[in-house]
């Protein structure tokens, strides 16, 4: 919100774990399956006015003096990229340093949003889904932005269900653990996976299985989260990398 010579815009890191193929996509934002494991990717639009023209930037914009600061954000999501819906958003921190942008000082409110596995929502040609682990060029401080949502998310996986803004309606063990392997950059083991988010009464059965693969075998249970908000599981617990 404009204040004297400070103005105030809203940006958010929106992340979803998602299959890219082995060679360069280029800019197309496509989802093409086959390429490796599940990758934690965070959405960026490629600016084409300066400054920083070319460079690739998170969503977001100036707030507007009527709305308040997730309502911003969720009309910027929707603006800019087409994204009207995440199934979970959540307020970051605040990015304050006077040279963060040049010209008049902008005061940065960030966010966390979160797409589920299955979702494929059609961005804009300008918009793309990029690995958090290989980012391209960013403009100004949007690089560190990413960091800390990320830093935020793979902690909040310790001690909550924050999983549940990342994963299908219904999933097997499989895919829920591609999906924290994704999100926390190191291996989780599946069996012990779902002893501790069964401990803790995160996930619940179905009653259902998943389809046979093409090498046959036992068909997967499936489960469901239990809770679709944000709710506290252990708030001591930390997942740890093997070793």
């Amino acid at each position: 919100m404009p204040n004297g010579s400070t103005t105030h815009e809203v940006l958010t890191a929106v992340f979803q774990v998602r299959h890219f193929p082995a060679i360069d996509t280029g800019q197309s934002g496509e989802l093409r399956h086959g390429g490796g494991p599940g990758e934690l990717a965070v959405l960026l639009w490629q600016r084409a006015l300066d400054p920083q023209a070319g460079k690739w930037s998170l969503p977001g914009g100036l707030l507007r003096e009527d709305e308040d600061l997730t309502t911003s954000a969720r009309r910027q999501l929707a603006e800019k990229v087409d994204v009207r819906e995440v199934s979970h958003l959540e307020q970051l921190s605040v990015f304050s340093d006077p040279d963060r942008v040049p010209g008049p000082r902008t005061i940065a409110s960030t966010f966390l949003g979160l797409v589920p596995l299955p979702a494929d929502p059609k961005v804009p040609a300008d918009t793309a889904w990029h690995p958090v682990s290989s980012l391209p060029e960013m403009a100004f401080d949007h690089g560190t932005v990413v960091e800390h949502a990320r830093t935020r998310l793979a902690a909040k996986l310790s001690y909550t269900n924050i999983a549940f803004g990342l994963a299908p309606e219904e999933f097997a063990m499989s895919t829920l653990r591609e999906i924290y392997c994704a999100a926390l950059g190191y291996q989780v083991d599946a069996t012990n996976l779902a002893r501790v988010l069964g401990r803790r009464g995160v996930l619940t059965p179905t009653g259902k299985t998943a389809r046979s693969g093409r090498t046959g075998g036992r068909p997967a249970a499936l489960y469901r989260f239990s809770d679709s908000c944000l709710r506290v599981t252990d708030e001591f617990a930390a997942l740890r990398p093997p070793g």
